[in-house]
Formats: C-alpha cells, sequence, structure tokens
C-alpha cells in the first residue's frame, strides 16, 4: 500500500500516475520531489466486444461515432468516475484494431483528488476501477506505481502477439462456445508446420517490412524498418478441449518486437498461414519481403482479427521504479 504519511499540503499530494494494464491493462503512478503520484501495473483481460456493438479497438472513437466506444474511452469513463480534479487523459501502450482481443495490454494516466482526499492505495484503485467497468469486457488486474514522466507507450521494450489457429473446423460454429470469435477456423485438418517455421524464420530479425504493412495515414510517418525478435509456431490449446465431444487441434504463431506496423501480425500470420495451406512457397514468401512494398502482398490472405491476442506489453525494471528523485525526460519513439 502507498503511505500517506509524509504529505504535508495539497502541493505535495501532486498527481497520481497510473499505469494500467486491461487483460490488457495496467495503472502506474510516480512522483517526484513535489509531487505524490501513484501509479499501476495491471494485467487486464479485455474483450473488444460490448453489449451492442464491437468495439473500436483500444484508442479513443471520433464523438460522431455515437454507437461506437473503444477501449480507452470506457477506461477514460471509469476514471471520471473517481472524481479527479484534473482533465482525464489516458495513453495505451498497444492500439489494437477492432476484434483484437489483449490479455495483457497496459496505459498510464494522472489522477489528482481533491486536497482534502488521500491518494488511493493500488488496491482500493483497481477496485474502484473495476465497479465502473463492471458492465464491459474489461478488468484492471493491479496498478503499480511509477515516475511521473513514465509512458506507457514509448517506454514499451518489447510486445508480445499470439495468433490462435483452430483446424478442421469451417465454421465456427463448430467450435466450443468458450472458443467463439477467440481464433480463426480454418477447413484443414493439418498444416505443414515445418515450411511454415522455416518461413517464420525468414522474418525474424531487421527488415523492411513494408509488405506486411496495410495502408493507412500514419504511413508517411513510421518507418518500416523493425526488429522482430520471435516469429515461432507451436501447438495451443483449448479450456474445453478435454470436455468437447471432438478433438480440435489448435495451434499459435507467436511475435514479438518492440512495436509493429499497421496490420503487419495480421499480415504475417496470413502469410504462414498462406505457406502451411501450400498456396504461398517459402521462397515467395521471402520474394513478398524483399519486395518492400504493400501491394506485393497477395490479395485475400491477410488473418482475421478476431484471432490476435496482445498477451504481453514489457518494461525495463528500472522504467518502473518509483524514486523520488526521478526527474522528467524525453521519450523515445516507438
Amino acid at each position: 500500500p502507498l503511505s500517506v504519511t509524509d504529505i504535508r499540503d495539497d502541493a505535495q499530494l501532486g498527481t497520481l500516475s497510473h499505469l494500467l494494464s486491461v487483460h490488457w491493462n495496467k495503472i502506474q503512478v510516480g512522483d517526484t520531489a513535489d509531487h505524490r503520484s501513484l501509479s499501476l501495473i495491471t494485467c487486464v483481460i479485455v474483450s473488444f466486444t460490448d453489449q451492442h456493438c464491437f468495439c473500436s479497438g483500444a484508442v479513443k472513437v471520433p464523438p460522431h461515432q455515437l454507437c461506437k466506444k473503444g477501449v480507452q474511452d470506457h477506461l477514460e469513463d471509469a476514471i471520471r468516475g473517481l472524481k479527479p480534479i484534473n482533465q482525464v487523459s489516458l495513453s495505451i501502450s498497444s492500439r489494437t484494431d477492432t476484434g483484437v482481443h489483449a490479455l495483457c495490454n497496459s496505459a498510464h494516466f494522472d489522477l489528482q483528488r481533491r486536497n482534502d482526499k488521500p491518494p488511493f492505495t493500488e488496491d482500493v484503485l483497481v477496485k474502484a476501477l473495476n465497479f465502473y467497468l463492471s458492465s464491459e469486457q474489461i478488468r484492471v488486474n493491479r496498478a503499480h506505481r511509477v515516475p511521473d514522466h513514465f509512458h506507457a507507450r514509448y517506454r514499451a521494450q518489447s510486445r508480445t502477439y499470439v495468433y490462435r489457429i483452430a483446424l478442421g473446423t469451417g465454421h465456427h460454429s463448430l467450435l466450443p462456445l468458450t472458443e467463439s470469435n477467440l481464433c480463426w477456423t480454418l477447413r484443414n485438418t493439418e498444416l505443414d508446420v515445418g515450411a511454415m517455421r522455416e518461413a517464420a524464420a525468414l522474418l525474424v530479425g531487421v527488415h523492411d517490412f513494408s509488405s506486411f504493412r496495410a495502408v493507412n495515414s500514419d504511413m508517411p510517418f513510421k518507418s518500416p524498418v523493425k526488429t522482430l525478435d520471435v516469429a515461432s509456431i507451436q501447438r495451443g490449446g483449448s479450456f474445453a478441449q478435454s470436455h468437447f465431444h471432438r478433438e480440435i487441434p489448435f495451434w499459435e504463431l507467436t511475435f514479438t518486437s518492440r512495436s509493429f506496423l499497421y496490420k503487419q501480425v495480421r499480415r504475417m500470420a496470413g502469410a504462414l498461414v498462406g505457406v502451411g495451406q501450400g498456396r504461398l512457397s517459402v521462397p515467395q514468401l521471402k520474394e513478398v519481403l524483399e519486395a518492400r512494398d504493400s501491394l506485393a502482398y497477395p490479395q485475400a490472405l491477410t488473418a482475421p482479427a478476431h484471432g490476435l491476442f496482445l498477451t504481453r506489453v514489457d518494461y525495463k525494471e528500472t522504467d518502473l521504479q518509483h524514486s523520488p528523485q526521478t526527474s522528467c525526460s524525453g521519450n523515445s519513439e516507438d
């Protein structure tokens, strides 16, 4: 728990900085010599669907789209429920698309209470936010104090995504209900996993991934050169597997990098599955990579969003350590 015994006046109460992890969210807070900050690091499960329509990913939704909200909108609404006196602004580490799931995402925000209110303890803050999120498929798991210069997006050292595939199921209705919209269903009863692993090895390392990014407004501002640390294929599983009436083979494609381009993971997953199905050869995938052109990516090969999970966002321990001597510094690009 956070100690408030050293707080002598409102100036020292300062700003509470929180890093939220929601099944994908973390919350954190930091302080300086003049500020008492609180921060949370939470791993929370968030589903991008609500009771009315699909959530529009993790980022905020424009005000004119009244029927839709993103995960960020719901989290900011929950923070406002705590009645802070500062303007609520949440920064999420990883901006996922509509339909993509997150088992562990993180975000940070500042929270300042009225001068007669002590800072929330981390446990109380988690419970309070989840109270306001109870009607949504979003949960905050834990909170951690961080320095007030901390940034959930720019300080992230790596992000890990897992893409789940179910074989021998041509339609999602053939899956257990517990797997509905949580994997890509393929008619194939088997894939050439050896060829997929050979192709995945070509993607690991520093490359220009222009061929694996979809066109969007950020293209002119982001370098297509990324370092892919992990691209692996291994057997997966299902909670319902031992209780279901037939066996369904699951596979998981795992990708780790400091950052990814728009739809890069879904395009890499789709290409590797194409190799496993024999629709794309290993040399052809290499040609696509070396073309460095988004138009070189084969049509109708991108994996659907609902099979993709953000599973980890990692930070340096030193960036998460809260210290009264912490000073502000600039953020690096992601």
